[in-house]
């Protein structure tokens, strides 16, 4: 059934584990009426099952501190990296190990407390921490890219661009804590597949969203659920949580890649016509989308071994879904083919016609700041050592076919000579 609860404000949101992981078992025998029955049966099974592994934090089985069962050596070198969270050059990988897997929950406490957020909203620690958990154990951690180490690295990004001066010196408490909240929540519970996957499977979340920003919208409807199940907004007036619910919402939803060209479209204008006014709510809710596209997307501009890695992971994730769909004979789609789609092409048309366009606009918003200058000197170094690296694998297949040439001409020439 539908798993959605209205609350008293009257946004829909999603009950934490009701819905369940992809079963792919199940993919190629949607045709047969005699297996809607045993389907619908072992959907609903899932769904309990993921509701109890992650409603467990709740019924007090999982400890809270388990960040500080590390020694001290890891402790200590993770807080120092925490003193220079706002630098660029900062490594999610290395600090999501030296936290036992926490980035997320440990970022987010120590970012709330930078800002200043827990006591301008007076939030209780205990009642943030556990909605931090919440939020990071509804990621999949088998998901190669779409995990919780991904959205670490969206939020870190993000608390990077809050302090831009241009958009710093206009942002409330309030437009701080929605940038934090959605940049960590942008992706929770991702599948590991995208859109058209779903759309194609027939998936209940496409059902749902009638094949709009299905998975966008599933995030944003699970933030809400684990926001009013956590209560951590609770003491807040009902205005007010209905007002960052929506605003939620809206910022989640900016990250759907089919709505790029509309935002570019939209900040050009804005920045043509200089008639951005950040002392206006609305346009700086317009930035805060912007900044968290940028975030999204950033891989591409940090240095090369963090941005490699992430290509590496993203591309591990469409592989994935190209052999699923390979495997129950469905069209394998865009960018999910192994043997056609590598890596270094992939990733040059994606800073081609994705990353670029976006930057530079950022840039053009920010006014040139160190930090845009130094992501896009990177952007342009990482897209050559693509470049390069698809130039070396062009010449290797075409030094392979070369010496399957000269091989094939060489038979012939002895078949001949056999010949009488």
């Amino acid at each position: 059934g539908d798993a959605r609860v209205r609350g008293q404000t009257g946004v829909l949101s999603e009950r934490r584990g009701s819905y369940p992981f992809i079963d792919f078992r199940l993919l190629n025998n949607t045709t047969l009426s005699g297996e809607i029955g045993t389907k619908k049966k072992v959907k609903r099974l899932l769904s309990f099952q993921r509701y109890f592994h992650a409603s467990r934090l709740l019924r007090g089985i999982v400890p809270q501190a388990s960040l500080y069962l590390l020694d001290e050596d890891y402790l200590g070198q993770a807080r120092h990296m925490l003193s220079k969270v706002g630098m660029w050059d900062f490594d999610i990988f290395l600090f999501d190990r030296l936290t036992n897997g926490n980035s997320l929950v440990t970022l987010l406490c120590h970012l709330f407390n930078v800002h200043g957020l827990i006591h301008h909203f007076q939030l209780d620690m205990v009642t943030l921490h556990r909605f931090l958990v919440m939020v990071q154990e509804d990621y999949h951690s088998q998901n190669p890219y779409h995990n919780a180490v991904h959205a670490a690295d969206v939020t870190q990004a993000m608390h990077c661009y809050l302090r831009e001066p241009k958009l710093a010196n206009f942002l409330t408490p309030s437009d701080i804590m929605l940038g934090l909240l959605a940049a960590a929540a942008h992706d929770v519970d991702h599948p590991g597949v995208n859109q058209p996957f779903l759309i194609k499977t027939k998936h209940h979340l496409a059902s749902l969203y009638q094949n709009v920003s299905v998975l966008e919208n599933h995030h944003w409807r699970s933030t809400i659920g684990m926001l009013r199940e956590s209560r951590l907004l609770a003491h807040l007036p009902k205005e007010v949580t209905q007002d960052i619910e929506q605003q939620l919402g809206s910022l989640i939803l900016a990250t759907d890649i089919n709505r790029q060209n509309e935002f570019l479209i939209r900040l050009k204008s804005h920045l043509d016509n200089q008639d951005l006014r950040l002392e206006d709510a609305q346009d700086r809710h317009f930035m805060l989308q912007i900044a968290l596209k940028c975030a999204d997307i950033c891989n591409p501009c940090r240095l090369w071994d963090l941005s490699k890695q992430w290509s590496e992971r993203v591309c591990e994730e469409f592989y994935r879904q190209g052999d699923l769909e390979q495997k129950f004979e469905l069209e394998i789609s865009p960018l999910c083919n192994q043997q056609k789609d590598t890596i270094p092409s992939i990733q040059i048309g994606f800073m081609t016609y994705i990353v670029e366009p976006l930057f530079e606009r950022w840039a053009q918003f920010t006014g040139d700041t160190p930090l845009s200058g130094n992501m896009l000197n990177h952007l342009r170094r990482n897209k050559a050592k693509w470049r390069s690296l698809l130039h070396k694998q062009h010449s290797s297949s075409r030094s392979n076919d070369h010496s399957g040439q000269v091989t094939g001409i060489q038979e012939q020439t002895l078949k001949k000579e056999e010949t009488p």
